[in-house]
């Protein structure tokens, strides 16, 4: 009993980390290291910042589940999580996120340096705490004004490489900033009955399917024109032009059907697609940084 007691006990922690979620932050922040320096990053910077990244975002992560618990009790996609069903209580779940949010900052500010932290400090704050608590239930906008915290990661990166902020690395924000409402809206639109249960004012709870599905769409079109400007300011090649074309249109191609079909399947194939193009399209800005296509 105890040994399974045990494993349920760290599958529920390992749970509050939102771990796919993390995964996701930690990668791009690991391109935007790469990104940040011609050749390979030193070791122990790169092993340290990636460590004290991924902490930091595990504990904005477990911020989120002690503060959104009621409401994940109410949801169908949340309920199952470790507070609505009993198997952490609240003072565990804050002496956890503490405990790695601490850490996270000794390590970034001891072996990183203190810049990195004290971005990371912010974007922590700014999910777990201003996102979580004030914009979430404030205003429909919520995730396009509280987008910019989840969209720091390579900059974060960036920064724990060489210690300033980049033009380069603020592009990365950028795309990422841009990307978040319509990856985000389209599962709002496939969960609109459940945010409008618990009372959080999500675009198609407020203003309805149809006008977000057209939000969804502008967004798009922005996002490709966004990110072109990696090639157009020189920091990118060929490699990644074509990549950002290709995967551009196709989540132009997924934003159009959710146009035309007017169903929740649609919604989460977008949703879907949207974190596999965000993956791709940051492994073609590294592709394109170490194996660089020249026409010469």
């Amino acid at each position: 009993m105890t040994d399974k007691s045990t494993k349920l006990s760290w599958r529920n922690y390992y749970e509050l980390c939102k771990p796919r979620v993390v995964a996701l932050i930690v990668f791009t922040a690991i391109v935007g290291m790469l990104l940040a320096v011609p050749g390979l990053p030193p070791l122990s910077l790169f092993l340290y910042g990636t460590v004290g990244i991924a902490l930091a975002a595990s504990s904005a992560a477990a911020i989120n589940h002690f503060i959104d618990q009621k409401a994940d009790a109410e949801m169908t996609r949340t309920k199952n999580r470790p507070l609505p069903k009993g198997e952490l209580k609240s003072h565990q779940v804050l002496i956890f996120a503490g405990t790695i949010g601490a850490v996270a900052m000794v390590l970034l500010i001891l072996m990183v340096n203190a810049l990195t932290a004290f971005l990371t400090f912010l974007s922590l704050i700014g999910y777990a705490v201003i996102y979580t608590v004030y914009l979430k239930k404030l205003t429909p906008q919520n995730i396009v004004i509280g987008g910019i915290a989840g969209a720091a990661p390579p900059l974060l990166g960036w920064t724990a490489m060489t210690g300033e902020i980049h033009p380069h690395a603020l592009l990365l924000v950028l795309i990422i900033f841009v990307w978040t409402p319509p990856h985000f809206w389209a599962l709002a639109i496939a969960r609109r009955d459940e945010y409008a249960k618990v009372e959080i004012p999500m675009l198609p709870v407020t203003h309805g399917v149809e006008f977000t599905r057209l939000q969804i769409l502008l967004y798009t079109i922005l996002l490709l024109i966004t990110t072109l400007l990696p090639y157009l300011t020189g920091m990118s090649g060929l490699i990644y032009l074509l990549s950002a074309i290709v995967l551009g249109l196709g989540f132009l191609y997924y934003a159009v059907q959710m146009m035309l079909k007017k169903d929740n399947k649609t919604a989460m194939r977008t949703f879907g697609y949207s974190i596999v193009y965000l993956m791709l399209i940051f492994a073609a800005l590294l592709t394109d940084h170490y194996y660089p296509l020249s026409l010469s």
